[in-house]
């Protein structure tokens, strides 16, 4: 048997390396079990179907499968799309509840209340619609952004079966015309 040459050391890496060295040559003569191509699969596996065109791909997203379960990207794209909603509605209500609190403050100088908790409960409650109303304006315009850009984005990556720079491009123009 022959001994292999000992592998040159990197100038940086001086200490010996703590793993043993395996050569795959060695490796594949010494498996007797054949490779996993030429395995047949069992009677209940179905073969693997792997779509042809870009269209079978992307009719694969959209619909469901034996199970009843969604494609994974679909699932990113809802999460997406409320992960949006929520970013939106808090962009949007978070500034709307202080102005409206100010605004009501500011309004509301002449009127009579009963004791203080009535008082920051009335500006309280004026906050609070302003968090809602602007929140919701922003939430579901966020959320319908995201939406058609990750689907466009992703209809792409899957149709043409790779990921590219024009995909995002494409999927912002869209989205941006959309709104």
């Amino acid at each position: 048997m022959q001994v292999p040459p000992p592998a040159p050391r990197r100038f940086l890496c001086r200490a010996p390396c703590p793993f043993p060295r395996v050569f795959a040559a060695e490796t594949v003569a010494a498996d007797p079990e054949p490779l996993a191509k030429d395995q047949k699969l069992p009677s209940y596996v179905p073969e693997p179907y792997y779509p042809e065109s870009g269209w079978d791909r992307l009719r694969e997203l959209f619909v469901k499968d034996k199970q009843q379960r969604i494609s994974k990207e679909l699932q990113d794209i809802y999460k997406a799309a409320v992960s949006a909603g929520v970013i939106g509605w808090a962009y949007g209500g978070i500034p709307a509840f202080i102005h409206a609190k100010q605004r009501y403050i500011e309004q509301s100088q002449a009127e009579i209340y009963h004791n203080r908790f009535d008082a920051v409960q009335c500006a309280h409650r004026a906050a609070t619609r302003g968090f809602i109303r602007y929140g919701w304006r922003w939430s579901w315009r966020t959320a319908v952004f995201v939406t058609i850009f990750n689907t466009v984005n992703t209809s792409l990556n899957v149709y043409r079966n790779k990921n590219a720079l024009s995909h995002f491009v494409i999927a912002g123009a869209k989205s941006l015309l959309s709104l």
